[in-house]
């Protein structure tokens, strides 16, 4: 009987869990509350920070507490453009400016947008990375969704009444400088999570991987397996509807004028 493969070990956990020590904060929007769904709350960036193994610098924005005598401490994703010292409104009622933090449903068409949320106060879930930004390309007759440009150019329609970042996320050109060398690569890695290097199937020995052995580096066997194959056995194309390039296209679809 074979070793437990590296596939079943990272199902486990253990050391290929993420490395969390040192990170500063999760980065979110505040609680949805009445003020922020009537009207609005001014903030203060008291700084951008880093944020190890996140590409995006954070922004520590501190609100006076509407309902108690304290202040709130939150970190939100920096926007390009946002400074230490910088007002940030987040509200129904909040201008339409870099940082700000608005309902979708009072954001018009066109505007650029980061950090959307894909359900109600779910605190930020698309267009989070350095460099990104959704695009508002259109709202329901109904007034009740409103349909985004995600970053892959995929289309989405969420609720109008989730929030959204107004501007692009900062720290974008990250990925134009080369990596040049493997001990950059490792560094970048070692503070999000053990995933590299990585080492291919087909260099292991039999007893390490399905794909191991043989006197030249070769799979030797299909590499499609079936769903309810055993975990060890368990990797390649998994449960393959079809393998192969894709020929011919499915023709454009027609989408009407607001792409809902």
């Amino acid at each position: 009987m074979g070793k437990v493969i590296k596939g079943q070990r990272k199902g486990k956990g253990s050391i290929f869990r993420a490395h969390t020590i040192g990170r500063v904060a999760p980065a979110k929007f505040r609680n949805l509350d009445y003020a922020e769904r009537e009207g609005y709350l001014r903030g203060v960036i008291k700084e951008i920070v880093h944020d190890p193994g996140r590409g995006a610098p954070l922004a520590k924005v501190v609100f006076k507490d509407p309902y108690h005598y304290k202040h709130r401490t939150e970190y939100f994703i920096a926007a390009e453009g946002m400074y230490s010292g910088q007002y940030v409104f987040v509200g129904r009622k909040a201008a339409l400016s870099i940082g700000n933090v608005l309902p979708l449903s009072s954001i018009p068409d066109g505007t650029v947008v980061c950090n959307v949320e894909g359900k109600i106060n779910d605190k930020g879930q698309f267009a989070r990375t350095s460099g990104t930004s959704a695009v508002v390309i259109g709202h329901s007759e109904e007034g009740d969704k409103v349909r985004i440009r995600l970053p892959s150019g995929d289309r989405k329609t969420v609720p109008a009444d989730c929030r959204a970042m107004v501007g692009i996320v900062a720290g974008g050109g990250r990925i134009d400088k080369p990596i040049m060398k493997a001990g950059v690569q490792y560094h970048k890695y070692r503070a999000k999570r053990h995933s590299f290097p990585r080492n291919r199937a087909v260099a292991m020995n039999p007893v390490d991987h399905r794909y191991g052995g043989g006197n030249h580096q070769h799979i030797g066997k299909p590499s499609t397996i079936g769903r309810y194959d055993p975990p060890g056995r368990k990797v390649g194309k998994i449960a393959a509807r079809r393998t192969g390039l894709v020929r011919g296209g499915k023709g454009e679809k027609k989408v009407d004028a607001q792409g809902i």
